[in-house]
């Protein structure tokens, strides 16, 4: 049956991977026709030194946009 990978960058503390997973369930088997408990959801956390995002590290971008800092 359907499986979900969602990839988001780690330390995401705004993020609720709990409702995001129900959310993303629910949406999947409402348009696949299928009961939620057929859609499997995997969520990855990825250090923003290993993403990037039009050449531009993750890193770079969350400094220059003033993302993240306390």
């Amino acid at each position: 049956m359907p499986m979900v990978r969602i990839e988001v960058w780690d330390k995401n503390e705004a993020l609720s991977k709990k409702k995001l997973a129900k959310d993303v369930t629910k949406v999947v088997a409402d348009n696949v026709k299928c009961p939620e408990n057929a859609v499997t959801v995997i969520i990855t956390e990825v250090s923003k030194d290993n993403w990037a995002t039009g050449g531009e590290m993750a890193t770079d971008y969350c400094q220059r946009m003033g993302i993240g800092k306390q």
